[in-house]
């Protein structure tokens, strides 16, 4: 079963480089309505997008990521925030506990809604047949994010997000197969499921190798042998900063 909303997900690439054609202000403008759009934890709306206009900005936060295509001025640079602040000044005027909002659970709501609003926009940005690419790097260097865009306390820079023009037609990524990733009323035996692994390692393989942008040959359970949790985003101590922002402290 399909229709365009469908085959768009399906179709889903990350793009890394893009056109100096902009989006245009009223694509921008429904692309952030969208995101406004998109489900919320216990409606509490807990998250702030920053649309990254000036170049001494997106340069900081391109120090923070590394990637050298999240440098200069080719698509549009999103910075979604998990956003306690403004719940915090409500709460404040009104005279009531912040406690709450200390939490772990709290952040994690927070955490919810800013994924889920980005998901939004990708979607309906492919759907208007743009380009995107996830900045999960950006967390490479958190603080210098969170002084870029002054983000007050009980804020938190999660994830950025470029959308435009693609300049590239790169191959369909292989995913893990259906029987490994879903269950039914229980988690599944991974043990159980070896050979669709070794399959799907064999498909990734072959994918790397008859790639356009280099000659690697890698597998699955290659990286994630060598290169899980390798990363710049994925070793800076996260939990400081998110106690110096007042989040999730018990």
């Amino acid at each position: 079963m399909t229709n365009t909303t469908i085959a768009a997900q399906m179709a889903h690439r990350t793009i890394r480089a893009y056109t100096d054609e902009p989006l245009g202000e009223d694509t921008v403008t429904t692309l952030l309505d969208v995101a406004r759009h998109a489900a919320t934890s216990a409606f509490q709306q807990q998250v702030t997008i920053i649309r990254i206009l000036d170049p001494v900005v997106r340069e900081q936060v391109y120090l923070a990521s590394g990637q050298p295509y999240v440098g200069g001025d080719r698509g549009e640079l999103f910075v979604f925030v998990v956003d306690l602040h403004r719940n915090a000044v409500i709460r404040e005027r009104a005279g009531v506990s912040l406690e709450p909002l200390e939490r772990v659970n709290l952040f994690l709501q927070g955490v919810e809604d800013a994924v889920i609003a980005a998901q939004n926009v990708v979607v309906a940005a492919e759907s208007l047949g743009l380009g995107t690419t996830y900045l999960g790097s950006i967390l490479g260097d958190p603080r210098r994010v969170i002084e870029a865009l002054k983000l007050p306390e009980r804020t938190f820079p999660l994830l950025g997000l470029l959308v435009g023009h693609a300049a590239q037609e790169p191959q369909y990524k292989p995913r893990l197969p259906r029987e490994i990733t879903t269950g039914v009323d229980s988690y599944p035996d991974v043990e159980e499921h070896l050979e669709a692994l070794a399959d799907y390692d064999a498909v990734v393989e072959e994918y790397y190798d008859l790639r356009d942008t280099n000659n690697r040959v890698d597998s699955f359970s290659a990286q994630m042998v060598r290169a899980l949790g390798m990363g710049p985003a994925a070793v800076v101590p996260a939990l400081p900063v998110l106690h110096d922002q007042r989040l999730a402290l018990h």
